[in-house]
C-alpha cells in the first residue's frame, strides 16, 4: 500500500511539473557561453568603496535623477518620487504616481520625465502636477514601462519593456519566456505622437542616447547584449548589436554626456539559466518550481563603463559583505556615480577613483 501512495505522489508530482499551466511559453535560444570574471572583467572591490543613503520609509529607488542644482530624485516602489536636496536639507515628496516609477528623467523644461510600470509614460512639472503622456501605441497597451531618456529638443526615447508580463508578474517571466515582447518607443510631446523604433526584444531595459544624439542605445536583459539604434547620417533607422554577450545581465545604461555609457548589471550571468535557453520544456518546469529552486540572481555590485566605440573603460565590482545589489541604474554627475537599486532600501554614491573603503550614512 506504501508503495502505490508513493507512486501516486510521485505521478501527481510529475503531472503537476509537466501539465500544470503556466503564463510562459518558453522560446528555445541558444545563449553564448558567459565570459569570465578575468582580464577586463576581472573580480575586484572598487564598490566596496561607497556611501549609502537611506531612503526612510520606503524602498526600491530603480534609478536616480539630477537637477540643475544637484538635486537628486529617486523614485519609490510605493509610487512616490521623493527629492534630496543638494543643500543637505530633508528629503521631500514631489509627486506620488499611484504606481511603479521605474525610469527618470528631466527633459530641456525642467519636468522630471518618468517611465512608470504600471502609468505608462508620465511628465511632473516643478510644482508637482502630473500629466500623463503616453499610454499606449499601435492597438497594443504598454504592458512594462520601463526606462526613459530625454535629447535636447524634449524628445522622449523610452522602452516598453515587455507587452505580455507586466511589473505584477516580474522581468523573471518574460526572461524565462524569452518572447521577444520588447519595445524602443520614441515620443514627441509636440506632437503628442509615439512612434515604434525597434520590437521584438528580449526585455527592453534601460535606454540612453549618445553624446551627439546620433544613435539611441537600449539594453536587451534577455539576451545579455545591447542593442543599438541609428538615428542620424547614412545608418539612420536601421539597428546592430552595439555589445554583445555581457558577463551579467543588463538592466539601466545612461550616458554621462562626454562619451561615457554606465551600465549596470543586475547581476552575474547565471549558470543554470543559461544551460536552459535551449530547453523551453525544461524552463517550463523551472516556472513550477517553487521560487527558491528556481534560478536566482547572485547578489552581487557590478557596474561596466563603456565608450562610444563599444570598449570596456571601468569594470566597478564587489562582492563581499554588505554588497549594493541588485544595482539596477548609475547616473553620473561630475565625479559621482549615483546607483539605483530595485529592492534596496537606499541608494548609493560612488566617487571614481577613489580607494577601497565603506560609508554608511543616513539621511
Amino acid at each position: 500500500m506504501k508503495k502505490i501512495i508513493a507512486l501516486l505522489i510521485i505521478a501527481a508530482l510529475a503531472g503537476y511539473l509537466l501539465f500544470w499551466p503556466v503564463p510562459i511559453e518558453p522560446v528555445a535560444w541558444q545563449a553564448p557561453e558567459a565570459p569570465k570574471l578575468e582580464g577586463r572583467y576581472a573580480s575586484n572591490s572598487a564598490l566596496a568603496n561607497i556611501t549609502t543613503l537611506a531612503l526612510g520609509e520606503g524602498s526600491g529607488p530603480e534609478d536616480v535623477a539630477i537637477d540643475k542644482e544637484g538635486s537628486l530624485y529617486v523614485g519609490y516602489d510605493d509610487g512616490r518620487i521623493v527629492r534630496f536636496n543638494s543643500e543637505g536639507k530633508e528629503p521631500d515628496l514631489i509627486a506620488n504616481t499611484q504606481g511603479r516609477p521605474l525610469g527618470l528623467d528631466f527633459d530641456p523644461e525642467g519636468n522630471l520625465i518618468v517611465a512608470d510600470g504600471y502609468k505608462g509614460l508620465l511628465s511632473i512639472s516643478p510644482s508637482g502636477a502630473i500629466m500623463p503622456l503616453s499610454t499606449t501605441l499601435d492597438g497594443i497597451d504598454y504592458g512594462f514601462t520601463d526606462d526613459v531618456d530625454a535629447d535636447s529638443n524634449g524628445v522622449l526615447y523610452f522602452t516598453d519593456a515587455s507587452s505580455k508580463f507586466g511589473p505584477a508578474m516580474k522581468a523573471r517571466d518574460d526572461v524565462l519566456e524569452h518572447g521577444g515582447h520588447g519595445r524602443l518607443i520614441r515620443y514627441d510631446p509636440a506632437r503628442e505622437h509615439a512612434e515604434l523604433l525597434l520590437d521584438g526584444l528580449q526585455f527592453a531595459n534601460g535606454v540612453a542616447l549618445s553624446k551627439e544624439e546620433d544613435f539611441v542605445l537600449v539594453n536587451e536583459t534577455g539576451s545579455y547584449q545591447i542593442v543599438r539604434y541609428w538615428l542620424k547620417g547614412e545608418k539612420a533607422g536601421t539597428h546592430d548589436v552595439f555589445f554583445e554577450n555581457l558577463p551579467g545581465i543588463p538592466d539601466g545604461i545612461s550616458s554621462n554626456g562626454d562619451g561615457t555609457f554606465w551600465v549596470a548589471l543586475f547581476s552575474p550571468r547565471n549558470a543554470l539559466l543559461d544551460a536552459l535557453s535551449d530547453k523551453p520544456l525544461l524552463r517550463k518546469v523551472a516556472f513550477r518550481l517553487p521560487q527558491f529552486l528556481q534560478p536566482q540572481p547572485v547578489h552581487y555590485s557590478f557596474v561596466l563603463g563603456l565608450n562610444e566605440q563599444g570598449d570596456v573603460t571601468h569594470n566597478l565590482q564587489y562582492n563581499g559583505d554588505g554588497a549594493f545589489a541588485p544595482i539596477t541604474s548609475v547616473e553620473q554627475h561630475g565625479e559621482t556615480l549615483y546607483l539605483g537599486s530595485l529592492t534596496e532600501p537606499r541608494f548609493a554614491a560612488y566617487q571614481l577613483g577613489a580607494p577601497e573603503g565603506r560609508e554608511e550614512t543616513a539621511q
